[in-house]
């Protein structure tokens, strides 16, 4: 199982986040922005940033090796590629 760990590294317009994905096989870096509004979006501000960027990335991971993430991203392109992606990260967003 992959350790995801997330750090918020601005803040602003539009957040900014450095994530780190490490499992048996090594481990991937990424860059990942967030609109303010895309987080309230997402979680009505229920979660903080971070755990709504770890969620994401659990998400992503339950349908791509780490390795197919992309390097750079911003989370809307999540819902672009994967449409249920909004109605899917609650259940993400709750302890499992």
């Amino acid at each position: 199982m992959a350790k995801i760990e997330v750090r918020q590294s601005a803040g602003g317009e539009p957040l900014k986040f450095a994530v780190v994905v490490r499992d048996d096989a090594g481990e991937t870096q990424h860059v990942v922005t967030m609109a303010p509004a895309n987080w309230q979006e997402l979680t009505a501000g229920a979660h903080t940033p971070v755990k709504c960027v770890e969620a994401a990335f659990r998400f992503l991971l339950d349908r791509e090796a780490k390795e197919q993430i992309l390097a750079r991203f911003d989370m809307a392109t999540v819902a672009y590629y994967y449409p249920d992606f909004p109605r899917q990260l609650p259940s993400y967003l709750s302890p499992t």
